[in-house]
């Protein structure tokens, strides 16, 4: 039996531009940047749209992101498109909170400009992230172990791609170290903070006193954390993992993997850009992955249904 999921890119696919099209074409989307702005005060349409250097930093990436993914998502909803599960990467996760109508889209929109604000303030400086490929998990994780500082598995994306994450000085001690453990290539990562990293325990903190007053809902259809790599299916677990999921390891492998395993075999990557269909390529030839980033990939898709 065919079945359908829906997966939500995270941070660092944004550009310029994003979601105009969808935004100019359809009123579900422009309803969606509206219901965005009046939750948290900010010209979502204009930071998504116009050239603004805030785009790439952390606190409005993230409102940025999410806004583009749920108006996409939403048209597609329109469209009697359906997924069976959800989930998404980091930020992408609150993606599949929307998919699953776990909360109110004002809610949503309010808690994840709170987590971005969180997670910028919470380690401004002196924090790093570098993406390691062509090793495995257990000699990373052994690597980072005896590493002096706070260094650890930020991403663990697919085989052969694991992003790192700590202080800076201990990012690159353990660089050094998986170079000479036979990584391909250690490549940096532009990012404002050391993410998925227990230098933002704090940041989760203030996210779980904000999730205290949020109303959460059972979801409609399952999703899978980032954190435990599992379905979530009811409302009780939903704040505490995300909660976690700031400063935890992203098992996006694992998710993948168990989507695979039963029985997922048509992927619907929702936003900007295809990194997600990357990764799924190197774990299945088989599953058929499916972009809708502009409203041309949303046409294509239609006709061929």
């Amino acid at each position: 039996m065919s079945r359908t999921a829906f997966i939500f890119p995270g941070q660092g696919a944004q550009y310029c531009g994003m979601g105009r099209d969808f935004y100019e074409t359809f009123e579900t989307a422009k309803e969606v940047y509206e219901t965005a702005a009046q939750a948290t005060g900010l010209d979502v349409a204009g930071l998504c749209f116009e050239e603004d250097e805030r785009l790439n930093i952390t606190e409005y990436t993230q409102i940025a992101m999410l806004t583009t993914e749920v108006a996409i998502l939403k048209v597609l909803q329109e469209n009697g498109v359906k997924a069976d599960i959800c989930a998404g990467l980091s930020l992408g996760e609150y993606g599949a909170l929307a998919a699953a109508e776990v909360m109110e889209l004002p809610d949503l929109f309010r808690l994840i400009r709170s987590r971005g604000i969180f997670m910028q303030e919470a380690y401004p400086t002196g924090g790093a992230m570098t993406a390691v490929l062509g090793l495995d998990a257990e000699t990373i994780r052994a690597v980072c172990e005896g590493t002096e500082g706070i260094v650890s598995i930020a991403n663990d994306n697919c085989p052969g791609q694991i992003v790192i994450t700590g202080e800076e000085s201990a990012v690159l001690a353990a660089t050094q170290k998986l170079n000479e453990a036979g990584a391909k290539r250690c490549v940096p990562l532009k990012v404002s903070g050391p993410f998925h990293s227990r230098l933002l325990a704090g940041a989760g903190e203030k996210l779980a006193a904000e999730l205290a007053g949020i109303e959460v809902s059972e979801p409609k259809i399952p999703y899978i954390s980032n954190v435990q790599a599992d379905y979530v299916r009811s409302a009780e677990p939903v704040k505490e993992l995300l909660a976690r999921q700031v400063s935890g390891t992203v098992r996006w492998r694992e998710t993948m993997e168990r989507m695979l395993a039963d029985g997922v075999d048509t992927f619907i990557e929702i936003g900007p850009g295809k990194t997600l269909a990357g990764f799924l390529r190197k774990m299945s030839r088989e599953a058929k992955v499916i972009n809708i980033e502009t409203v041309e990939n949303l046409k294509a898709f239609l006709e061929k249904r």
